[in-house]
């Protein structure tokens, strides 16, 4: 009799802490999730009253903003901000190949002068993120020691040099220096595959300045394809920085305040056309540059400014002065990779970069700006693919030619990346 107390009051203890453990689980997954009123006043500061709105043909919203009443201005630090005057050297016009590609909004009108274009963000965009707070933000660099777990602090892999992010995967050629003031490139688009809900991918340029991967300052431009973002699988312009890593600072496009648009291209909108395997090819000329006053430029074309980073936004011994590395290629962001099954989201064209030009992703006018002022290709460079089978990269140098950089892959694609 004694014993089947016992047991009768084990079993209740256990019941108890696994109800409380699931009525916890339950009322913290309720309190994660924003109310109405939360997500109304989340909209509200980042959708600014419009003078125009313009319906693109894609679904999305453009809407025309004073451009002395755009979200750059609820930064802090930017309270007093005067709008700078664009560098004379970013309205320089040079010669370019580039097919031909414009965003899908601009076929249906154009903003105003003393406006600016900003997409709009609804509601579903906002409930796609599962946080106000991270909205609009990258996922934190999670690292993997030499047993493949996850650590968000200081493990090497492998006993290297190197730190892995266990949630990414980059292919990509890097140059490392110092005083680099400057990088741009022609970046060949495309549609890539996405798989998971949350996974993206993009093809663009870094900037980076700091002392090794968990403590950087960054701003980054190219394309993407991010349904989580967006909402859809098309391939949009995209702009980022960060101050602290990815950590807590800084977001894509103008999700938050920081970036200040003076230019008449819209940040996160669809570009066009895209790439056909074999067919004609289109590029997006982008470019990074700094001025004297701290800023960093982001241009579109040879002469088509969208706007800058302010250097407020940046540490004394980051990007305030100058980048320490320049990267050129592709991410793919997707708790599956490194991982069996790896995802099937892609890289690039989405094909091997085997058979190179029609249909393999490439970038090729790459070229780095240093104290110098003179745009040119850079002395030293490596190249990286950190899942090679999965994601490769080729820096191709012939003889007497324009060095052309090939990146990308399926993702999945047994045997070699299973």
């Amino acid at each position: 009799m004694g014993s089947f107390k016992v047991t009768i009051l084990l079993l209740w203890v256990l019941f108890t802490s696994c109800s409380q453990k699931l009525e916890f689980k339950v009322e913290a997954k309720t309190l994660s999730l924003p109310s109405e009123r939360e997500i109304e006043a989340k909209l509200k500061i980042l959708n600014k009253p419009a003078l125009k709105t313009i319906k693109s043909e894609d679904g999305d919203i453009i809407d025309c903003v004073d451009i002395y009443k755009q979200p750059a201005f609820d930064h802090p630090a930017l309270k007093d901000h005067t709008i700078q005057k664009i560098p004379d050297f970013l309205l320089e016009w040079q010669n370019s190949s580039s097919s031909q590609v414009f965003q899908t909004w601009q076929k249906s009108g154009s903003c105003p002068e003393g406006t600016i274009p900003i997409r709009r963000i609804r509601k579903e965009d906002l409930l796609r993120a599962g946080s106000l707070d991270l909205f609009g933000r990258k996922p934190p660099i999670h690292f993997m020691n030499s047993t493949n777990t996850i650590n968000s602090n200081s493990h090497k892999a492998n006993g290297s040099n190197a730190y892995v992010p266990e949630n990414r995967s980059k292919s990509s050629l890097i140059t490392v220096g110092y005083n680099y003031i400057g990088a741009e490139a022609n970046i060949n688009v495309w549609n890539p595959r996405v798989d998971l809900p949350n996974d993206f991918t993009t093809a663009q340029i870094w900037l980076k300045a700091g002392n090794g991967p968990q403590f950087f300052q960054s701003v980054e431009v190219g394309w993407m394809v991010n349904p989580k973002l967006y909402g859809d699988r098309a391939t949009r312009l995209f702009a980022y920085w960060t101050t602290d890593s990815y950590k807590s600072t800084g977001c894509f496009d103008v999700t938050c305040s920081g970036f200040v648009h003076t230019g008449q291209v819209a940040l996160g909108s669809a570009i066009t056309p895209i790439s056909t395997p074999y067919g004609t090819q289109y590029e997006i000329n982008v470019g990074i540059f700094w001025d004297q006053s701290g800023n960093w430029w982001f241009r579109v074309g040879h002469n088509n400014p969208v706007g800058y980073w302010p250097a407020k936004l940046f540490k004394p011994d980051g990007l305030s002065h100058s980048a320490t590395s320049v990267e050129w290629g592709g991410q793919v962001y997707s708790p599956m990779v490194k991982k069996r099954p790896h995802t099937r989201t892609a890289m690039g064209s989405g094909d091997s970069i085997d058979s190179r030009w029609g249909t393999g992703c490439f970038m090729r006018n790459l070229r780095i700006k240093d104290y110098s002022q003179q745009l040119k290709y850079p002395e030293s460079v490596s190249t990286r693919a950190e899942e090679e089978y999965c994601y490769n990269v080729f820096n191709e140098a012939k003889y007497g030619q324009e060095p052309t950089l090939f990146f990308g892959g399926p993702g999945q694609a047994p045997p070699y990346c299973p």
